[in-house]
């Protein structure tokens, strides 16, 4: 199982984000979950400060680029083995940021990932 943590969680079962988290439940992923707003999804709390976390596998992005900067170095301290940009999250800036840390990234969406069994 790969700790995932979902960034830019949300409580809004319409969000992709929400949905994400229901169905990393269903695939058994432990998950975190970082938002603007505290509150629970899944039985998942979402915390809004950036927490140190360990043994992180894989940070989701549900954040545009334009509001990335402010968690570039919290993602690449938690040292994660990757980062997935969501479709409307991409950022080649990021990217080399990531790269230069040698974090691995994938542009993708993660609820297609876990549907394929790719994730």
């Amino acid at each position: 199982m790969k700790k995932t943590l979902v960034i830019g969680a949300s409580t809004n079962p319409a969000r992709y984000s929400n949905i994400a988290i229901h169905r990393l439940s269903q695939f058994g992923h432990p998950i975190e979950a970082l938002g603007l707003k505290e509150g629970t999804v899944n039985g998942i709390e979402i915390f809004t400060e950036k927490k140190p976390i360990e043994n992180v596998h894989t940070v989701t992005l549900y954040v545009g680029p334009k509001n990335q900067p402010e968690y570039y170095q919290y993602i690449i301290g938690l040292q994660p083995k990757r980062v997935i940009f969501n479709p409307g999250t991409e950022n080649p800036e990021f990217f080399s940021l990531l790269k230069e840390n040698e974090v691995a990234y994938e542009v993708a969406c993660t609820l297609v990932l876990l549907s394929t069994n790719q994730y």
